[in-house]
């Protein structure tokens, strides 16, 4: 079992980190900017899993990104309100480009034949109990403390989030994860309190 991590950049002109996690949680990790960079590293490891850190859905009765009548959160947004989970909502600012960029990448790779999750490593990192990128030491330290194998002293913000979200692919393909929101509005991925 393969899970490749996204940590998606809102544009190609910034940092988007990858990670492909094997089931032994060897982590191995680059930085892309490019759409076509991204998809060629999934095509080449065929992974059993793509766990992607951007909104991949809108929030229901919104008709585009850019409509500003339509709602703000999708049920799932509403479902970490709950949970105190800090996040930013889909329609706010450089969030609009991200969710677009989001699924846009979500429908080529599921066109291709991968399956294509949401996950948000900020919201794993909480309930797992490892800090956020905001720091970086601790979370390495955090990861490592999750048996994550690899050169983890040497991945940035971006590769870190990329593991992370990896990490919950795995998770997900071992049924231990928890699914928040609405089927048909999109669903969002977190560990389940007790890993």
């Amino acid at each position: 079992m393969i899970s490749i991590g996204v940590d998606l950049a809102g544009s190609p002109k910034r940092p988007t980190g990858l990670c492909s996690l094997d089931n032994e949680l060897v982590a191995k990790f680059t930085t892309v900017y490019e759409n076509s960079e991204i998809v060629k590293f999934i095509e080449e490891i065929k992974p059993s899993i793509v766990a992607i850190d951007a909104p991949l859905s809108l929030p229901k009765g919104r008709k585009s990104i850019n409509d500003r009548t339509g709602p703000h959160l999708r049920q799932c947004d509403k479902e970490l309100l709950k949970l105190k989970i800090k996040f930013f909502p889909v329609t706010l600012g450089p969030m609009r480009k991200l969710t677009e960029r989001g699924i846009i990448l979500a429908d080529e790779l599921r066109t291709k034949g991968f399956k294509v999750i949401e996950v948000y490593p900020g919201a794993a990192q909480d309930i797992l109990s490892i800090s956020r990128k905001s720091n970086l030491n601790s979370l390495r330290n955090g990861l490592i403390k999750l048996k994550i194998k690899g050169e983890i002293e040497k991945a940035n913000e971006h590769e870190l989030d990329a593991i992370t979200a990896a990490l919950v692919g795995l998770m997900f393909l071992e049924s231990k994860v928890v699914a928040l929101g609405d089927p048909g509005e999109g669903l969002l991925y977190i560990p389940k309190a007790s890993y």
